[in-house]
Order: structure tokens, then C-alpha cells, then sequence
């Protein structure tokens, strides 16, 4: 069994683990992202929802979204974006700059390069792709 990664927000209210199980790790560019964690793209690893816990502060959290279908998980106090839950509800997307520790899979695309900014150059070798690669 692979190693539990820890991962926190920004004031420390909200700590989950998660396995470092990842299935894929992206850079996406799209339009939502960016509004989403104020940068030029979003970091992030996606896994089973079941593989990632709230280790603390739960009664700290923030649901943007449809609690019972796609949705992003905030701290209510930091506003930090900690993960989506995507795919139905099945899987998650763990924001990569909230991870304490370093997981094995690294972000090995990026997507919707069709809208990212156009201040920003991308300037690493990854495959890019116009929509969800």
C-alpha cells in the first residue's frame, strides 16, 4: 500500500491525507480554474474520492458547487482551495500547492491551452491540449 500524503490550507484549519495513489496529474488552463485559484492554471492530482480524508477542522469547510454532484472544497476561513470533486462524484482533484508533502506523480499535461491566459507562456516540454487531454 502506498503512502498517505498529508495536505493542509493556508491558516491550517482544515488538514486532510490522502493515498499517493494518484491516477493523473494535469496543469489546466481553462477559464474556471484560473477564476478558481486566482493564477494562471491549477496544479492538481486526481484519485478516488474515497482515498482522500478530512483528517481536521471538517466544521471549517466551504462546498462551492452541488454538494451532491461536481463541487470545490474550500477552508471557510482561508478560502484556500483544497480539492474538487469531479466525475460524478467519484473522483477528486487535489490542488498539488496544498500538499505538504511531495507526491510521486508530477503533472504530466496541460489542458485547455485553447483558453489560458494569453499573459501567460507556458514554457516546459508537457503535451499541450486545446480541451481536457
Amino acid at each position: 500500500m502506498k503512502p498517505l500524503l498529508a495536505g493542509r490550507c493556508l491558516c491550517g484549519a482544515v488538514h486532510y491525507s490522502v493515498r499517493d495513489e494518484f491516477v493523473y496529474a494535469l496543469n489546466c488552463h481553462c477559464s474556471n480554474c484560473r477564476r478558481a485559484t486566482g493564477s494562471a492554471f491549477k496544479s492538481f492530482a486526481g484519485i478516488e474520492r474515497d482515498k482522500l480524508r478530512i483528517t481536521r477542522g471538517e466544521d471549517s469547510l466551504l462546498i462551492f458547487g452541488d454538494e451532491r454532484a461536481s463541487h470545490d472544497v474550500r477552508c471557510k476561513i482561508c478560502g484556500s482551495l483544497m480539492f474538487s470533486v469531479v466525475r460524478q462524484g467519484q473522483y477528486v482533484h487535489v490542488t498539488l500547492g496544498t500538499l505538504t508533502d511531495s507526491p510521486a506523480l508530477s503533472p504530466t499535461a496541460h489542458n485547455f491551452v485553447g483558453s489560458k491566459a494569453p499573459w501567460y507562456s507556458i514554457t516546459d516540454q508537457l503535451p499541450q491540449h486545446d480541451e481536457f487531454g
